[in-house]
C-alpha cells in the first residue's frame, strides 16, 4: 500500500520528502516491484501540493531507476533492489568516467574520495 506524509516544517522541499519516502518504502519492502503508484494529479490532490511537485519527484525517481512509467497504464515501482545502492553505483561509474576524461590515474581518484570522506 502506498502512503506518504509530508512535513510542512521540514527543511527538505516537498518533492525531496516524497522522493525519499518512496525510496525508504522500497528499501523496507513496503513497495515492491510492479506496485502501481498513484497518478501525479491524484497524489498531488491527496497531499495538498502542486502537481508539478509530484511530477518532479516522479521524474527524479524514474531517472534513479526506482519508478518506471508505462504510458497510460501509469507509474510502477521498477525493481525490488536497493535503489540507494543503484544510484551510488551509477554515481561511482560517472565519477570514474570523469577522472579518466581528466587524465587522472586511479591513485588520484582514490585520494579524492578519501579527502571527500574526511
Amino acid at each position: 500500500m502506498f502512503h506518504v506524509e509530508l512535513s510542512a516544517g521540514s527543511t527538505q522541499p516537498p518533492y525531496e520528502q516524497l522522493r525519499m519516502a518512496v525510496i525508504e518504502q522500497v528499501r523496507a519492502g513496503t513497495l515492491t516491484a510492479g506496485t502501481k503508484i498513484p497518478t501525479v494529479r491524484a497524489l498531488a490532490a491527496d497531499l495538498g501540493i502542486a502537481p508539478n511537485t509530484v511530477a518532479r519527484a516522479y521524474r527524479e525517481l524514474e531517472a534513479d531507476g526506482v519508478l518506471e512509467t508505462r504510458g497510460r497504464q501509469g507509474s510502477f515501482i521498477a525493481s525490488s533492489g536497493d535503489p540507494t545502492r543503484d544510484i551510488a553505483g551509477r554515481a561511482a561509474v560517472d565519477y570514474v568516467s570523469t577522472i579518466r576524461r581528466l587524465g587522472l590515474d586511479d591513485a588520484d581518484a582514490i585520494a579524492f574520495v578519501r579527502r571527500a570522506l574526511d
